[in-house]
């Protein structure tokens, strides 16, 4: 019987410089392929993910750039807005150093708003004017006026004496004995509730400035309360104001210098301002300066408020 031959394996030799059996298994050869093609998958996966980490963190940088190229803008305008030579009509407050860079700022006069200060120092006019003002202009109920006031007299007096409707020293409540400082301390105070409820209650009350309110800035529903003026002495002085485009905050505005200029444009009597003149003023020249700073799509705003005049301007208060 003849022997059948088996074939022996034969070797050859990779240009890798290994040695491969030929004619054997491929079953080697897929699985090192594999590993291969595996290897390159991950690998791309690797460099993928760093590449979409490197671009957050480009963008990243690039926004917090931005960020603080929109912050300078805005103190930049500030730094306008107080020179003692810019007022609120002046082009300077509206600036473009780059395309996209830059800054716009507004100038309120702050004596335009009620001041908390001259309400709680104690003076019945105030007091009087206030409660008339939560009434009217923020629709306060008398009992809840009445509480709201209690409890803020309460917060700035130096005894422990609770008024009839007000709030002392208690187990979760602890009054300052000492005059509010800003208007945030509203918050802390019980009986606010309705009035920080109120739309743009911020805007309305202040407690910087000389305290007087001012006759070319108040709005007309607070000069409407001044007690002894007339609603038609009102309406002729918000027109008066306006100047002959009608619109208040324009170069045509008439410039008083104080409030007996608006007396006397007024021909009120001196009896009738013998109930009211302590409590005004007019020019005043403390300004609530809002500064809107931009750089690409990134905005940043300050507000600052300042007292101004011959000298150096005082700032009252900082908020960015």
């Amino acid at each position: 019987m003849r022997r059948l031959r088996t074939a022996a394996p034969t070797f050859f030799h990779t240009p890798g410089g290994a040695w491969m059996r030929r004619g054997g298994s491929c079953h080697q050869t897929g699985s090192a392929l594999l590993a291969v093609f595996w290897a390159i998958a991950v690998l791309s996966m690797a460099v993928g993910g760093w590449f979409l980490w490197l671009q957050e963190r480009v963008q990243a940088h690039g926004e917090e750039s931005r960020g603080a190229e929109a912050l300078a803008m805005a103190h930049s305008g500030v730094a306008m807005a107080m020179n003692p030579q810019v007022d609120r009509y002046s082009s300077l407050l509206t600036t473009e150093v780059a395309p996209g860079v830059g800054y716009r700022v507004e100038m309120e006069g702050e004596a335009g708003r009620l001041n908390l200060v001259s309400i709680l120092g104690g003076e019945p006019g105030w007091i009087y004017l206030f409660k008339q003002w939560l009434e009217f202009v923020i629709g306060m109920e008398l009992q809840d006026r009445d509480r709201l006031v209690d409890c803020l007299l309460d917060y700035v007096d130096a005894d422990s004496i609770v008024r009839l409707n007000g709030q002392e020293d208690g187990a979760d409540y602890h009054p300052a004995n000492r005059m509010i400082q800003s208007l945030d301390e509203l918050k802390r105070i019980p009986g606010t509730g309705l009035l920080l409820a109120y739309p743009g209650w911020r805007e309305l009350l202040t407690v910087d400035g000389s305290g007087l309110i001012d006759l070319a800035e108040a709005p007309e529903e607070l000069l409407k309360l001044l007690p002894g003026l007339g609603d038609g002495q009102v309406t002729r002085l918000v027109q008066m104001r306006a100047g002959t485009d009608g619109v208040l905050h324009t170069e045509d505005d008439p410039q008083f210098a104080n409030a007996e200029a608006v007396r006397q444009a007024l021909g009120i009597q001196s009896q009738q301002w013998a109930r009211f003149g302590k409590m005004v003023t007019a020019g005043e020249q403390t300004f609530r300066i809002k500064s809107e700073g931009r750089s690409g799509k990134v905005v940043r705003q300050v507000q600052v408020v300042v007292r101004k005049g011959a000298g150096a301007p005082r700032i009252l208060s900082w908020i960015e």
